[in-house]
């Protein structure tokens, strides 16, 4: 399944960093932290499938790595020899291996568990760079090759696979995708799971379990993407969404003691994973990807311990409760002492008459590899003059034949970085059109004609386009927040100096000081980024605001 990762060749001059030797007084510290183990040769050392699997640490021998797939048939993904070690960041999750390790010869090894593991990551600071990155690198390999336990069957037409190819890459996870129109061994496979076309997309689920078209909820239960998180516990913090600045919110928290736990409607990233690339965040001179930026974040979180539950959106807040607790869309709830609403906001839909009939299928809402490879080399539009758009525009210039740019304003100068605004001016491919807005789309399965009006004008043009990146505006999801916390009239929370008196009698405000910077008129709810009214919309903003929050958690913990 296409992600524009890096090919294997790329991959292959950082191999020293992805399978590295540690130095032996390395391996003594690593010792003192697990307890030797020993296996004969040919045995299985953990499967694929697995749960708990331990971190190991070759003593003496070899144990090789390897993809399963199929009855019988395995790919070859290294030898572990003296002094290296095993693992990825499924141990950061306590999710299901993707690989099967055996010993390829009498083997002794250091096992650590994975909660002594996460002890040698956050006190050792030498041997936590080291580890951090070969597994970082480890499951970008696996990602490259789709070396994972899915086989997703599919096509590049159908609204369907395109949301689940979307879920499936912004949680990291990797498989192997089959295109029901271009791969010639498909029947093959439809046949053995009975399943057909109409069916698609298609996930078989390690070799056994077959879902068709499934929820995101139901492709979490399959992967196992929440079996280690107890929802019973009465946490710190919940952290809703895991946009930048839940992220933020939940490695800060994490990383100072607290029980953090994010809970996200669909799955990592929020608004800012659908940018192909970010070049004015502080640290990234040669910009970075959202969905990079948002996966470091999140292994970064979960590498201090906070806990992640996809797919798993929340549906109402019971305030009035103590602890309080959010009501989720399975029926499950959760609980904590205090919350952090990060839920972000998302683009407004074009209002454009049957807009639902091409919603995946011509109309799309991120502007990543994933959207791209659905393009080709055909002419596309994007709506919208905020920076998200501009970068949309330029990433789409590169592989596309034209980019039509439609904005409702004069110009860009107000919404966009002005490094953006050169750019487009300076690719000749991007033509802006002001003061332009979409009256009307046309086609059947797919769509297949635009139809723009220049405002100043008049003038109605009628193109043969088949996709439209829609990145225009944002509405915050906040209705299940209602009775809860004072919004505006778009539905952003107010919170901190911008919560009045009169909010504050509403809400029947039991204690004697304000709310806090980021609080809402609900005491220790908390509101940061793009959910939050009068903030300003930018990625860097939003992790700021969940960094700085969890100083104001602590002290409302504390009270």
């Amino acid at each position: 399944m296409g992600n524009g990762l890096p090919s294997l060749d790329e991959l292959e001059t950082r191999r020293a960093q992805m399978f590295p030797s540690l130095s032996p007084s390395q391996v003594a510290k690593v010792a003192t932290f697990g307890t030797e183990q020993q296996f004969k040769a040919g045995d299985i050392v953990f499967e694929q499938g697995d749960t708990n699997v331990p971190f190991f640490v070759v003593v003496e021998g070899a144990m090789e790595i390897v993809h399963p797939h199929g009855i019988g048939l395995e790919d070859h993904i290294t030898t572990h020899h003296p002094r290296e070690f095993t693992g990825e960041v499924t141990l950061l999750t306590d999710r299901r291996s993707l690989v099967r390790a055996r010993a390829n010869t009498d083997l002794r090894v250091i096992r650590v568990e994975q909660s002594k593991l996460r002890a040698i990551i956050q006190t050792e600071a030498e041997l936590s760079e080291l580890i951090m990155r070969a597994f970082i690198l480890r499951r970008v390999g696996l990602l490259s090759t789709g070396y994972g336990d899915i086989v997703v069957i599919g096509s590049r037409d159908s609204a369907a696979t395109l949301r689940l190819q979307e879920f499936l890459v912004r949680n990291g996870h990797p498989c192997k995708y089959l295109d029901v129109d271009r791969d010639a061994d498909v029947q093959q496979l439809l046949d053995q799971f009975h399943v057909g076309v109409k069916d698609i997309p298609i996930l078989i689920c390690r070799g056994d379990v077959v879902l068709r078209n499934p929820t995101e909820a139901e492709v979490a239960e399959c992967l196992g993407f929440n079996a280690a998180v107890s929802m019973g516990v009465v946490r710190d913090v919940i952290v809703c969404g895991a946009g930048p600045g839940g992220l933020a919110a939940a490695v800060y928290g994490a990383s100072e003691g607290l029980d953090v736990l994010v809970i996200e409607t669909s799955s990592p990233g929020g608004q800012a994973a659908s940018s192909s690339k970010i070049e004015n965040y502080l640290g990234f001179p040669t910009g970075v990807s959202g969905q990079a930026l948002t996966g470091r974040a999140l292994t970064q979180a979960e590498k201090f311990g906070a806990q992640l539950a996809v797919a798993r959106g929340a549906v109402r807040l019971h305030c009035d409760e103590t602890p309080m607790r959010i009501e989720l869309a399975n029926g499950e709830s959760v609980r904590a002492r205090s919350i952090v609403l990060a839920t972000g906001a998302q683009y407004n839909k074009l209002d454009v008459p049957e807009l639902h009939r091409f919603e995946g299928v011509g109309i799309y809402y991120a502007a990543t590899y994933v959207e791209s490879q659905r393009c080709g080399e055909n002419e596309v539009i994007v709506v919208g003059g905020g920076n998200s758009a501009g970068q949309a525009a330029t990433f789409l210039a590169r592989s596309c034949t034209h980019v039509h740019m439609l904005i409702r304003g004069p110009d860009l100068a107000a919404s966009m970085s002005r490094y953006l605004i050169r750019r487009i001016e300076e690719t000749p491919n991007i033509t802006l059109r002001r003061r332009t807005k979409i009256i009307a789309l046309d086609g059947d399965e797919h769509l297949e004609y635009v139809t723009w009006r220049d405002e100043a004008t008049g003038e109605v043009s009628k193109r043969p386009i088949r996709h439209v990146f829609s990145m225009a505006g944002a509405s915050p999801n906040t209705e299940w927040l209602r009775g809860c916390v004072a919004m505006d009239p778009k539905g952003f929370v107010y919170a901190g100096t911008d919560v009045t008196h009169a909010m504050l009698d509403e809400a029947k405000w039991p204690l004697e000081r304000q709310p806090m910077l980021f609080e809402t008129s609900q005491p220790r709810v908390f509101a940061v980024g793009d959910v939050r009214a009068n903030s300003v919309k930018r990625v860097a903003s939003a992790v700021g605001e969940g960094s700085v929050c969890i100083q104001l958690v602590h002290k409302v913990l504390g009270e």
